[in-house]
């Protein structure tokens, strides 16, 4: 039986890490837009991932701060790449 809650937490943690390394890597003057065109695609990837996890928890009736983590998660993902299609907008200029 698959552990979904040990998966959430392994993509908290996962998440912890992006939120504090994608703003550096923005932050780096000599990122290639190539390099963000694929830390974007990264973080669409993993923003699905954690849907379809939350879908999972939902539909496997696990409680609401459960719940309530993903959707966390999943808005954090969203975040960073909207962050990244900010810059990515902005190279574009």
């Amino acid at each position: 039986m698959t552990d979904w809650v040990a998966i959430l937490k392994e993509q908290t943690a996962t998440g912890d890490q992006m939120g504090r390394e994608v703003p550096q890597m923005l932050a780096n003057p000599d990122i290639s837009e190539v390099q963000v065109k694929t830390l974007f695609s990264a973080l669409e990837k993993q923003a699905e991932f954690v849907e379809k996890l939350r879908m999972a928890l939902e539909k496997f009736g696990h409680d609401f701060s459960i719940i309530k983590a993903a959707e966390r998660l999943e808005e954090r993902y969203a975040d960073l790449a909207a962050s990244v299609a900010e810059k990515l907008k902005a190279m574009r200029k």
